[in-house]
């Protein structure tokens, strides 16, 4: 067994958030380079209480943008008239990604140890409200990520579509 660098005790909250960053980005772009965009697929939905194909894989593609909006302001204020854009394309699908991924990772690293000391809130309409530490709100946008990446997985496995492997080879690479 290789010891543990004495730097990775040393931290800072934003360096650490950067190793699970970086490593869910990475695996993400993987499985959105598989998703069909095409007619056949695009509302696919497995369950009538899910979201369609089209919507859950553009979700999944702008998670990684999300720290910006906690590092870069303490409220978010999201109307209830809402309406997300959604992916027309693979090609565009990757590239909102690749954007969400540098403006997520830009936000991430601009951080200080003060700004971490801050809280966040959210606010969707009168419907919903959370305010929490910045460093748990951009742990919980990670964990966000990576839970709908999961749902996207199924989706692709459900259509007869190959799923990588995450955080090792799956069942559909040997």
């Amino acid at each position: 067994m290789s010891a543990i660098p004495d730097s990775l005790f040393h931290m800072t909250h934003c360096q650490t958030l950067t190793i699970d960053f970086e490593e869910e980005a990475k695996n993400t772009r993987k499985l959105l380079e598989r998703v069909p965009m095409d007619d056949a697929h695009r509302e696919y939905k497995p369950h009538p209480k899910s979201m369609a194909l089209a919507r859950l894989a553009t979700h999944v593609a702008e998670l990684p943008g999300w720290p910006k909006y906690a590092l870069e302001s303490e409220l978010l204020e999201m109307p209830m008239d809402f309406k997300p854009q959604i992916a027309t394309s693979t090609a565009e699908l990757l590239e909102m990604f690749d954007k969400a991924v540098v403006d997520g990772r830009a936000a991430i690293a601009g951080a200080t140890d003060e700004d971490m000391k801050k809280t966040w809130t959210f606010k969707f309409g009168d419907v919903f409200s959370m305010t929490e530490p910045r460093p748990n709100v951009v742990r919980s946008f990670i964990n966000h990520l990576v839970h709908h990446r999961a749902q996207l997985g199924v989706y692709l496995r459900l259509n007869g579509i190959a799923v990588p492997g995450m955080y090792g080879p799956s069942a559909d690479e040997h």
